[in-house]
Formats: C-alpha cells, sequence, structure tokens
C-alpha cells in the first residue's frame, strides 16, 4: 500500500514558526492527494491542508493566512510551514495521502503523527 512518515513538529513559543513534513513510498500511484491533519487532546481529527497534484489546495479557515502546504513533490513530500502559531494549534499532526476525498475529506492513508506543542 503507501506508506506516510512524518519529521518534524516540536515545541514553539506562540507566535513562533514551524515545519512538519511527510514523504511517502510505497504504491505512489494511488496518491493523488496529500495534506496535513490535526488531533488536539479530546478533539476529533480534523483537516488542516491539503494539495492535489494538480496544485490544488485546501485550508481550515482557521490557518488560513498562517499555514502554507506545498506542491507534492517529484520524490511525493509534503510540507506544512506553520507561521505565527498559537496555542490551539497545539495538537498532533498526522499526514495523510490517497487517491481521493473519502466522507468528510478522510483520507486512506497515514502516518503515525507528530506532536506539536505551542506554548503561551
Amino acid at each position: 500500500q503507501v506508506q506516510l512518515v512524518e519529521s518534524g513538529g516540536g515545541l514553539v513559543q506562540a507566535g513562533g514558526s514551524l515545519r512538519v513534513s511527510c514523504a511517502a513510498s510505497g504504491r505512489l500511484f494511488l496518491v493523488a492527494i496529500m495534506g496535513w491533519y490535526r488531533q488536539a487532546p479530546g478533539k476529533e481529527r480534523e483537516l488542516v491542508a491539503t494539495v492535489t497534484r494538480a496544485g490544488d489546495t485546501k485550508y481550515a479557515d482557521s490557518v488560513k493566512d498562517r499555514f502554507t502546504i506545498s506542491t507534492i513533490s517529484d520524490a511525493h513530500t509534503v510540507d506544512l510551514q506553520m507561521n505565527n502559531l498559537k496555542p490551539e494549534d497545539t495538537a498532533v499532526y498526522y499526514c495523510g495521502g490517497g487517491p481521493t476525498y473519502r466522507q468528510n475529506y478522510d483520507l486512506d492513508y497515514w502516518g503515525k503523527g507528530t506532536l506539536v506543542t505551542v506554548s503561551s
């Protein structure tokens, strides 16, 4: 199938920046969409930003103008640049990928996640 591995994340102060990266491997023809989702303690996983092979992007309203998702590289990597981070951005960030969106913008394949903690 498809394997997704995240890197980056960590602890940053409010107002700071952080970049997380994701690399896909395996049956890459199954990956037409890649993106970042997050899950905060006690909350459901939510879409943060996604990008298609064609370069179409989707962002959560809460991160627009602060986060930027890269295009999908030839090496099937995708980065998320996070600027002006807020404590409410604290969550486990998951890389997702798949051939298409499923219900509620869900994707088929997932990484194990990387923790982003924003201190106030």
